[in-house]
């Protein structure tokens, strides 16, 4: 029996494959049964798009559990409201890079600053680099208060047997006990611990943050201060360029 359910919106574009794709696999890693949602003005048409993607998955996955979830309605609320018990909720971007990156209408970008759990954002057009179990998982630390942004990242370490890689974002400044413990706890390279002990905001290790995302993990962890605050500039650019998966997960 299935413990959870991992959620993917789906409109049939090549960045929903993409997310199908790789949702279906984080529902077999997790237990999970993994539900499909298309959302749209007229259910009447989510029919056939819909078997198709749930023919793909059990393709690939005949073991899985798939639900078929058309809504009526806007894909941003459907997967907000849905997606408010789900373990994690996956999207495709179609962001293109550049200025394109920071669009704040998009889907992708709209859903994370709602949602209440973890978003996995899935570029279409950029597939990761690594193979399964290579690779790492990246946290970056943007505040004092992502607690939960860090157990997952733990978690999704351990689940995916990688290690684990931690960045402190530009705008963020350690306390003084987290700088000093910082170089026996992170893995980072010898001039980013140097950063670290210095404490200015400045010196801070952004640039290293997109090299590893660049260069990349198989999924990234970080906070996002939702609508309120909106995403750091750190998040921002992760969106934008990483090649891997970003997962946003919300700060209490």
């Amino acid at each position: 029996m299935s413990t959870g359910r991992v959620l993917v919106g789906f409109d049939g574009s090549v960045p929903a494959v993409r997310a199908l794709d790789l949702a279906a696999e984080e529902a077999v890693r997790r237990g999970a049964a993994l539900e499909i949602l298309y959302a749209l003005p007229d259910v009447d048409g989510a029919a056939p798009v819909l078997a198709v993607a749930t023919d793909r998955v059990r393709e690939r996955h005949p073991g899985l559990e798939v639900v078929a979830v058309p809504v009526a309605g806007d894909p941003v609320s459907a997967l907000v409201s849905r997606g408010g018990t789900a373990v994690l909720t996956v999207v495709g971007s179609r962001e293109l890079g550049g200025i394109a990156g920071l669009v704040a209408g998009s889907v992708s970008r709209r859903t994370a600053g709602r949602a209440e759990g973890p978003v996995m954002v899935v570029r279409g057009d950029r597939p990761a680099r690594t193979s399964p179990g290579q690779g790492h998982v990246l946290l970056v630390v943007c505040g004092d208060d992502e607690v939960d942004a860090a157990a997952f990242a733990f978690a999704e370490a351990q689940r995916r047997g990688v290690g684990l890689r931690v960045r402190h974002a530009g705008t963020y400044a350690p306390t003084t006990a987290e700088a000093s413990a910082a170089p026996r706890a992170s893995t980072a390279t010898d001039p980013d611990r140097r950063a670290s002990r210095s404490r200015d905001p400045r010196a801070l290790v952004t640039t290293s943050a997109a090299q590893d995302a660049e260069t990349g993990g198989p999924v990234l962890a970080v906070a996002t201060r939702g609508r309120r605050h909106g995403a750091p500039r750190a998040v921002r650019s992760l969106l934008r360029d990483a090649r891997c998966p970003v997962v946003l997960v919300p700060a209490r």
